[in-house]
């Protein structure tokens, strides 16, 4: 099954991505370009061992998380020195952050369309990051 990447809420990639837009041009306001180290490399392949553990025991518990997810990839990108393999990575670590936070916004939508116990709809907060 193909999917346009909006997980089950239409328009969700579009809102999620232009929100990571407007962070990154709030970045360069703040900071402008920083040319600054990686901090990359192999030493951190042991981390990033473990995570991968971490996630294949949580998953085989029924206990994974967005957590265990995100910060697989992150250790992953932590491990790599090579630029090329480390851009991947990055791109990996981006778009599981993405996902994580359409699934935030599928999840209110879900609450939304409940009454809560009290009988009111829950709030459902835009401007989560």
């Amino acid at each position: 099954m193909l999917s346009n990447g909006d997980y089950g809420v239409p328009g969700s990639l579009a809102r999620v991505l232009a929100d990571v837009t407007a962070e990154r041009t709030a970045q360069d306001a703040m900071w402008g370009i920083q040319d600054i180290p990686d901090g990359t490399g192999p030493e951190h392949t042991k981390a990033a061992d473990q995570a991968k553990q971490d996630v294949a025991e949580a998953a085989g518990e029924d206990l994974l998380t967005w957590r265990h997810i995100l910060l697989e990839e992150v250790l992953e990108a932590f491990a790599e020195k090579d630029p090329d393999a480390l851009r991947t990575e990055l791109i990996q670590v981006a778009a599981v952050a993405v996902k994580w936070a359409q699934a935030l916004d599928r999840r209110d939508r879900r609450e939304a369309a409940v009454p809560a116990v009290t009988g009111e709809r829950p709030s459902t907060p835009h401007g989560r990051r």
